[in-house]
């Protein structure tokens, strides 16, 4: 596997990427496809609307008491697991995350991890990090599992593989896993993946998984998966290391039930995943299977700074479904590749400004029609174009203008001369004098419009004034302006 990074790429880049991606028949008609899919799945699980408003009623007053009193559970948390002989670690940063993980693989030796599947630990970059210090770490999600072989990042989160076709993945497999046929079979793609990973769950020193909720009352960690790896991931190996995003945690076991619900009906249309594990410590006395080393890292990563921010920390709700994406019409024609940030998509454009900073994501904030599909289909009711705007706002604020909680990045996109234009615009029609003297100077000086006119004419037509203003032509007729 290439050592290269692919975690973001820069604002310019998003452009043209996106431009490609929309040139690309065959992707477009895959995602279009893929996504009347999985919005026809969703709509078949929720046919009564009432019911689903009250769910996601719940499920936002669930994320919401949790984030209230965050610090709170994250400590209750860590003292239940560390009662449970569960090894609790704290990380600030993506880079102590991953010093983290590795310092427990050169404790143990390791030099084989297998992974169930982990958004989180694609934010961090995990895999590359462990291969650059001599650890092989191996997806056993299958889609993972193909993005992997083909060195790529996930472009959807809950469906990484969501781009690629059978034939794609027929010449992947071909290529990289030896003795295998070329078929376009799916039966037959799968049971060659499930082969190829059988042995890597046999040879694991070490099993890694996410997290998707953790409650605080019993110190157990919940894990939804269709596959089973994930439960292979953390039970065959002698130690298993779980990575969580610190704002995954809830008050209580009994929380996590609707917020599964809203979970696996919206990502995948299903009533039910196949597999639900409750992890509670490693093996106890008497037990035949299961860890006998268990470690938690709770990672930060810029949530901080979205909860400092009362508005912003509603980003913090997500339970990481892709509702939003799905039903998102610039998704559905780019995919995500062109974000080039773990989470591309709705959610992505408001959470990587927090763990990238506005420098690295500026752009992807505008990269919305704000048509309110994704507000309105997300299970935990995210305000998500209200989000968009306080997102372009911060990106637009003046650099040295002081705030209460200023994000990382803030003023990435201002420009001094475009606040200079709109201070004018705004002081001309403040005054009716004053717009009288601007209309009547723009209707007969038009011919001095310029042709390119800053961020305007990238996508548009210079505008021009009229040779003859409205007020003119009622005035002719007298009728009042």
């Amino acid at each position: 596997m290439s050592a290269r990074p692919m975690q973001f790429v820069a604002p310019a880049d998003f452009k043209a990427r996106a431009r490609a991606a929309l040139n690309d028949d065959k992707l477009r008609s895959s995602f279009r496809g893929a996504m009347d899919f999985l919005q026809g799945k969703r709509a078949v699980q929720f046919p009564d609307a009432d019911e689903l408003e009250q769910l996601r009623d719940l499920g936002e007053a669930v994320r919401q008491h949790a984030l209230a009193r965050l610090p709170e559970l994250l400590a209750q948390l860590e003292d239940k697991l560390c009662a449970a002989g569960v090894h609790v670690h704290w990380a600030e940063t993506a880079d102590e995350a991953n010093a983290i993980i590795h310092g427990i693989a050169k404790a143990h030796g390791a030099r084989h991890v297998i992974k169930g599947k982990s958004m989180a630990s694609e934010e961090v970059e995990l895999n590359h990090y462990l291969a650059a210090r001599g650890v092989n770490c191996i997806e056993s999600d299958m889609g993972e599992y193909i993005v992997q072989l083909a060195d790529e990042k996930p472009s959807h989160i809950v469906m990484p593989a969501i781009h690629k076709t059978r034939a794609d993945i027929a010449t992947l497999f071909e290529e990289n896993i030896p003795g295998t046929p070329y078929t376009e079979d799916v039966d037959a793609l799968i049971q060659t993946g499930r082969r190829a990973l059988r042995q890597a769950f046999v040879e694991a020193d070490i099993g890694l998984s996410g997290v998707n909720f953790a409650a605080a009352d019993t110190g157990t960690l919940w894990l939804v998966e269709n596959e089973g790896n994930g439960r292979l991931s953390t039970t065959v190996p002698d130690v298993h290391i779980a990575i969580m995003g610190m704002e995954k945690v809830v008050a209580r076991l009994e929380h996590i039930v609707p917020l599964s619900s809203l979970l696996t009906r919206s990502a995948t249309g299903q009533a039910i995943t196949t597999y639900f594990n409750l992890i509670s410590g490693p093996r106890r006395a008497g037990e035949l299977d299961g860890p006998r080393e268990l470690h938690l890292v709770l990672l930060d990563n810029g949530r901080t700074q979205a909860y400092a921010d009362a508005q912003l920390r509603a980003t913090l709700q997500c339970i990481r479904c892709g509702a939003c994406m799905n039903h998102c019409p610039v998704y559905t024609r780019i995919g995500g590749h062109a974000y080039g940030t773990t989470y591309p998509g709705p959610i992505g454009k408001i959470i990587s400004p927090h763990l990238l900073g506005l420098e690295a994501t500026a752009d992807l904030a505008t990269a919305s029609s704000l048509c309110g599909a994704c507000g309105e289909v997300c299970p935990v009711r995210i305000p998500i174009p209200q989000l968009l705007i306080r997102l372009r706002t911060e990106a637009n604020r003046d650099p040295a203008e002081q705030v209460a909680h200023p994000l990382r990045g803030q003023g990435a996109k201002y420009r001094r001369g475009e606040r200079v234009i709109w201070r004018f615009w705004s002081g001309a029609f403040a005054h009716p004098a004053r717009y009288r003297l601007f209309r009547w100077l723009a209707t007969r000086l038009r011919v001095l419009a310029p042709s390119q006119q800053m961020g305007w004419t990238q996508h548009r037509t210079p505008l021009k004034p009229a040779a003859r203003s409205l007020a003119d032509l009622l005035r002719e007729r007298d009728q009042p302006e």
